[in-house]
């Protein structure tokens, strides 16, 4: 059986952004229509993983303890929703740390492919930052921006390795076009 991930960023594709970080999990919001769209791919057959820079453990704001909190509130209103996140994967470095994992590097997107044993050629990867599409491309995912945190700034300012990205409003609307492919 071939699985089928989609890979999702978390912080302005799922929930609501911060510039001074998500620090606790009552911080964490989700953005409207993402936690239906999490349980529509589930429904028609998607894995859902999540792909996230988290700065905030390097530069002192949080901790993993804290960080575990908040993952388990997305995951449990997720549930509520009716849909479920496979895996949870991040970078707890900061932005001058120069390793692997922290996106735009594709450490993140390779971890996920070795745990599934699977290409991430041709994986749909949503973001809202330049970092999550050149992330995608570097692997060969398929690059789809959301407008909803920092996209549509992404947007205006996309650069000639990204273009062709695929854009929508919001991750309900992305998902929607995704599920509508296979039918």
């Amino acid at each position: 059986m071939t699985i089928r991930l989609v890979v999702l960023d978390r912080d302005g594709v799922i929930n609501h952004d911060s510039d001074t970080f998500i620090r606790s999990a009552g911080e964490w919001l989700p953005i409207d229509g993402s936690l239906e769209a999490i349980a529509l791919l589930g429904r028609s057959g998607f894995t859902v993983v999540v792909a996230s820079n988290q700065s905030g453990i390097a530069r002192g704001h949080f901790d993993l303890d804290t960080l575990d909190d908040i993952h388990a509130t997305m995951r449990a209103a997720v549930a509520a929703a009716g849909g479920g996140i496979d895996r949870v994967v991040f970078c707890p470095h900061g932005p001058d740390d120069n390793c692997s994992c922290r996106k735009p590097a594709p450490g993140l997107l390779e971890e996920l492919a070795e745990h599934y044993g699977a290409s991430m050629l041709g994986v749909p990867f949503i973001g809202d930052s330049l970092r999550d599409l050149q992330a995608a491309k570097t692997v060969g995912a398929r690059a789809i921006l959301v407008r909803t945190g920092k996209g549509v700034a992404t947007e205006r300012a996309l650069a000639t390795d990204v273009r062709g990205v695929e854009i929508y409003d919001n991750l309900l609307a992305a998902a929607q076009h995704l599920i509508a492919e296979q039918t």
